[in-house]
């Protein structure tokens, strides 16, 4: 069960990005079939967070921390593979 949900209706911005970024040990976008995985240690590359955001320059979602990792946007074998372990 997740701890929070937070509405489409909330805009997450290029701060909370980061903050997010900065939380966790690794990141995965998915932008559709496309998917990049990163180890993070320390700061958190522009590029990353450049891949975090949608066009209007918000949080991309679906966005879940599972642990120390974070996934942002939605590709349906990422899920399954989280959803089963």
């Amino acid at each position: 069960m997740p701890k929070e949900i937070i509405p489409a209706s909330r805009k997450l911005s290029r701060t909370d990005a980061i903050s997010l970024a900065t939380s966790v040990t690794s990141i995965t976008i998915a932008k559709g079939k496309k998917v990049a995985s990163f180890a993070i240690s320390g700061e958190v590359p522009e590029d990353i967070i450049n891949g975090m955001l949608g066009p209007t320059g918000n949080l991309r979602a679906p966005t879940l921390i599972s642990g120390k990792h974070l996934v942002v946007g939605f590709n349906e074998e990422i899920y399954q593979k989280l959803l089963a372990d």
